[in-house]
């Protein structure tokens, strides 16, 4: 794969960006004469992760030896030569990806013959579509690493980021994207104003409520508990902190999120196995399931769009609601 550029020049390539420096030369001509402020907005029109994750699957594409402008024929054997090798979940990104770049040139997509979905349709049946979701940190399980906790500067910041990241039902990148100002302290709790979201790429934003709790692990009293012992008035609200208690002006990462959860959890002598990230926010959804909470209420929190989406969590939480078996023995 060709090297990257972090800020790519011109309309040309934006697209190019879409299509990620995988090599692929396509007639981009009529592009040549866009201006620069069109092209900044073109390159705003992706998140960039999204970018990453079409570099990927097109260098995948290219390096089998497909071309863009692609065909049905071409796409469904590359499909069914990947089949052993990558999980139908990625196979359909791929297409995605291929679709998005035909879209973006003004070419035909072949992604929506009939021929390319029957395939991937067969791909699914034969090799399966579930997915490997992150174990839910319940509220129970939860308390418990709580209570495992000591009263270290890290401790603070850490019983803070897992309440809040919990109580908002927050994915990992919008919990380590908080800052200071981003905080409003009210009489019933917290108001969090959550300014980018994977589903709201355009900035609109979006409040979250965080009520004061009604046990000792309060998220509320956790973060004014922490702000405080860091002296935080602006900036990130999670930073790094050495092994000597100094604190670091720099954002977590996505990664340390995962990193932390797996540490606390492991502490409590509970296998860390199957946590990750996203545990926190599969772990509210399953919990408020778990209390009988309209799914209206939890999407109002977590921001899922629909029903469907919100269903692939919180379907563990209500497996014993109501449960055949329970009513018999």
């Amino acid at each position: 794969m060709a090297g990257e550029k972090s800020q790519p020049e011109g309309i040309k390539d934006s697209l190019r960006i879409i299509a990620i420096n995988c090599k692929f030369e396509s007639n981009c001509s009529h592009l040549e004469k866009a201006n620069d402020l069109v092209a900044a907005f073109v390159r705003q029109s992706r998140a960039p992760n999204t970018l990453k994750a079409y570099a990927a699957d097109l260098a995948s594409f290219w390096a089998w030896g497909g071309l863009i402008p692609t065909t049905s024929e071409v796409l469904a054997r590359y499909l069914a030569e990947k089949a052993n090798t990558l999980k139908p979940a990625t196979l359909s990104r791929h297409i995605a990806t291929i679709a998005v770049v035909h879209r973006s040139m003004g070419l035909t997509s072949p992604t929506s013959s009939e021929l390319v979905r029957s395939v991937i349709k067969g791909i699914r049946r034969v090799k399966g579509v579930s997915q490997k979701a992150a174990k839910a940190l319940v509220k129970e399980d939860l308390f418990a690493v709580l209570d495992a906790m000591g009263d270290t500067i890290k401790d603070a910041r850490d019983r803070s980021l897992l309440l809040v990241g919990f109580a908002g039902g927050f994915r990992r990148s919008e919990l380590v994207g908080l800052n200071v100002e981003d905080l409003a302290f009210v009489r019933q709790g917290m108001i969090i104003t959550l300014r980018h979201s994977k589903t709201d790429q355009e900035g609109q934003g979006r409040k979250i409520g965080i009520p004061y709790g009604r046990t000792k692990h309060c998220p509320v009293k956790s973060t004014e508990n922490w702000l405080q012992r860091a002296s935080l008035t602006q900036g990130p609200i999670f930073t790094p902190i050495s092994k000597g208690g100094h604190r670091s002006p720099q954002r977590l990462s996505t990664n340390a999120v995962a990193e932390i959860i797996q540490h606390r959890i492991a502490q409590t002598g509970m296998s860390a196995e199957g946590y990750s990230g996203h545990s926190l926010r599969s772990g509210f959804a399953t919990s408020a399931a778990m209390a009988g909470v309209a799914t209206w209420r939890i999407r109002k929190q977590t921001g899922h769009a629909s029903d469907a989406m919100l269903n692939r969590y919180i379907r563990d939480g209500e497996l014993f609601e109501g449960n055949a078996a329970g009513s018999i023995l």
